[in-house]
């Protein structure tokens, strides 16, 4: 005979225990196949993590779409991650694009949850989809079927020889995969797929310029939100990729462009040994100059479809590309995270005549270091007591927030629906990526900083709790145009003052701070000037 005690430590063991175990879904049909996914351990939505949705079957190419799986998957793999270097290792897999689909555990009858689809940032370097960071608790609570992604980085997605064997793209290529996966099936999920929203930061928000400008994403998605990046960045585009794989190819002991022999080199060595080797940034330079595989202008070539067929201004200058609404912004102190990532070392060194990005091309030796000597009036003469913040203010400047601002005003040439613009300037606890580059004394927000206030991480911060207010508004104002394309449809405690499209003969931003505000875009005296020079020496 069981004593009475016995059965509430039983009844009690149980409810603790359903609370760290999650529960199994019931099962839905995708192209894939059947799967199943668990309910999360707060009980607030469904989880469907690790769903395969294309296959990298060759190397460098193009992935096969809608692989087939026996029996049920059960979608619970939380942390895979395409190949990449990570805290000085080589981490994750070759065959890992796959993406995760978080839902409201609420049921909708009559009508279907909004989209949003996050392409996380990492420089086309590194980053995954996984809910170690991207967290989907703040967004789904707001009423939207949230779904990330993991996309090949690097050299293994972004190697462009123009030949058949390695064409170029193949990242973008995978979240073009993922793109028109989420259109098939996210009704499965009780998702509209008629109205989708895809959004990104920094390549993320590169990746989705570069979506709106090829025709092989138009009617993927139905609005975009893009968080400081630009595929007119600098860092952004290669325009020399044979040289970027040939300078690879010399650490590797081989001294050759020739196309061929490259990809004889690169697809003979472990994944391991070609993700570990670097190409050395020259001395003087800045830390993004090391993003050199990243997505480039693709070679005609028989029976492959191109993503890129132009430079990403001349299709944005031209208006080729998809017209939607939008929102695009960046943060007000963009570059603390990059100067972050230098060193002592590294800062010491920087000189910005080797700095000027790769998008400049100057006629003559003298313009370039006339450049070179306005920049170093601009940011850096009569401040070098507070040198390495002015440093970051130009790595900062130069690499997403004139990017940024640029790429506003050529899509106010050109498209007529709403163009929502702000600028993130919140110094508050979650600044997670300026706290872990050693500025948390600085006020304002550093490139990253907004993601903390949109996504909970897997192991959350506490200080989230003194920030509700902040991640109310953002997720508000986020899943609000995810749902009608108006960030602020109405007026709130929250949201006091409307956020109004910005205007091509006034355009102005909404500056997100503990108070919203606006600003007029162009403001700053130094994007007057990186203007006036892209404006003479753009390599387009």
């Amino acid at each position: 005979m069981i004593c009475p005690c016995g059965v509430k430590w039983v009844v009690l063991w149980s409810l603790w225990a359903a609370v760290l175990i999650e529960q199994p879904t019931p099962q839905l049909r995708v192209s894939g196949g059947t799967l199943r996914g668990f309910i999360s351990r707060d009980g607030s939505h469904v989880r469907y993590l690790g769903i395969p949705y294309a296959t990298v079957k060759k190397r460098f190419q193009a992935a096969e779409p809608n692989p087939q799986w026996p029996g049920v998957f059960d979608a619970h793999h939380e942390h895979i991650r395409c190949t990449q270097r990570l805290l000085g290792m080589v981490v994750g897999e070759e065959d890992c694009l796959v993406l995760n689909v978080y839902t409201p555990l609420e049921n909708k009858i009559d009508s279907l949850f909004p989209v949003m689809v996050f392409i996380h940032g990492g420089g086309f370097r590194d980053g995954s989809g996984a809910p170690f960071l991207y967290g989907p608790n703040y967004l789904v609570k707001k009423g939207v079927i949230l779904v990330t992604l993991n996309y090949r980085v690097e050299i293994l997605g972004f190697l462009c020889l123009g030949i058949e064997e390695a064409p170029g793209n193949a990242g973008l290529k995978d979240q073009l995969e993922a793109l028109k996966w989420i259109k098939k099936n996210i009704r499965a999920f009780g998702g509209d797929p008629d109205n989708i929203t895809i959004f990104g930061e920094s390549a993320g928000s590169a990746s989705i310029i570069y979506h709106l400008l090829s025709p092989l994403s138009k009617g993927l998605f139905n609005r975009a939100i893009m968080q400081s990046g630009s595929a007119i960045a600098p860092w952004a585009f290669q325009f020399e990729p044979l040289k970027a794989a040939s300078l690879l190819a010399q650490q590797l002991g081989y001294e050759t462009e020739n196309p061929k022999e490259i990809y004889s080199l690169f697809i003979n060595t472990t994944v391991h040994d070609l993700m570990a080797t670097r190409v050395q940034r020259k001395q003087g330079d800045i830390v993004l100059s090391e993003n050199i595989f990243v997505p480039c202008l693709e070679k005609e070539l028989p029976g492959i479809k191109r993503l890129i067929d132009d430079t990403p201004y001349n299709l944005l200058s031209r208006g080729e590309y998809t017209k939607l609404p939008v929102i695009i912004g960046f943060n007000n102190e963009e570059g603390l995270m990059f100067i972050g990532k230098e060193n002592d070392t590294t800062i010491s060194e920087i000189d910005l005549y080797t700095a000027l990005p790769r998008d400049l091309v100057f006629p003559t030796e003298l313009e370039a270091r006339e450049t070179a000597a306005k920049l170093n009036e601009t940011y850096i003469r009569n401040n070098e007591n507070n040198i390495t913040i002015k440093l970051a203010r130009f790595e900062g400047d130069l690499g997403i927030t004139y990017p940024v601002i640029s790429t506003t005003e050529l899509l106010l040439n050109t498209n007529k629906h709403a163009i929502y613009t702000y600028k993130f300037s919140y110094s508050g606890l979650l600044n997670v990526a300026k706290f872990f580059a050693g500025f948390h004394h600085i006020s304002g927000a550093s490139h990253a900083d907004e993601l903390f206030y949109l996504f909970m991480p897997a192991i959350p911060l506490p200080t989230a709790l003194l920030e509700t207010k902040m991640i109310n508004k953002m997720t508000s104002m986020w899943t609000n145009f995810a749902k009608t394309g108006n960030p602020t449809p109405e007026q709130t405690t929250d949201l006091p003052l409307q956020w109004q499209p910005t205007s091509k003969t006034n355009p102005r931003v909404l500056v997100i701070d503990e108070q919203l505000t606006t600003a007029p875009l162009w403001e700053d005296a130094a994007m007057f000037y990186w203007n006036n020079t892209y404006m003479k020496y753009r390599r387009v």
